[in-house]
This record gives C-alpha cells, structure tokens and sequence, in this order.
C-alpha cells in the first residue's frame, strides 16, 4: 500500500461502504509511475456467509504500471436486528453503518413521554 498515492489515509468515510469501486477523489496520481489515471480492482476475494458474515477484498491497482495503491476490505453481517457494514482501505477510507432489518428502527422512533 502506498501513501504516496493518496490525498489523505484512511479518510472517514461516516456510513460510506463501498463493496466495489474506488473513492477516486483522494487518488493523488501514482506515486510510481506519476500518471493520475483510473484505478483497476484486482484480486478481488469474496467470502460467503461464514458464521454471519460475508467479506469482500480487493486491491486498487495504476491502470498504467500496476503498482499497489491500496488493499480495500468490506465486510457485512447481521447482528441481533441490525445489517452491519464496515469498510477498510487506505484510498476508500473507513466507514460504517448499521440498518435495522425492522420496518421501524427502534433507535429512531421518539419516547411518547
């Protein structure tokens, strides 16, 4: 992973999770080859509903030279009545959101007294 590459590490991203794709505005320019050209995704890993929880990874690549930018981690799972979210990656950022699987989150209805 190179920091050379990016604007800032690890940005907070707030309940931003990307399974896919890369967060293109904190991409400098590669600090290899020095072109700022689109980002490729490559060995891109998926894991299943392992005890809850489905991971995805995958690399951020220079279109030109294939140097490493960034590794990108995702993971999903759901946990008593909420879908969790979690992003990980030096280009991405971090982020996580959590979402009620409920009609009505329980977090967000109001006391009546």
């Amino acid at each position: 992973m190179c920091g050379g590459c990016v604007d800032t590490e690890y940005p907070e991203r707030g309940t931003t999770c990307l399974e896919g794709g890369s967060f293109l505005l904190n991409f400098v320019g590669c600090a290899q080859c020095g072109r700022r050209d689109f980002v490729l995704l490559g060995n891109r890993a998926a894991t299943g509903l392992r005890g809850g929880e489905e991971s995805v990874s995958y690399d951020h690549l220079c279109k030109n030279c294939h140097h490493l930018i960034a590794h990108h981690e995702y993971t999903f799972s759901v946990v008593d009545d909420y879908q969790e979210y979690t992003m990980l990656c030096l280009l991405c950022g971090r982020g996580d959101d959590s979402i009620s699987v409920l009609p009505d989150d329980p977090r967000q209805t109001t006391p009546l007294f």
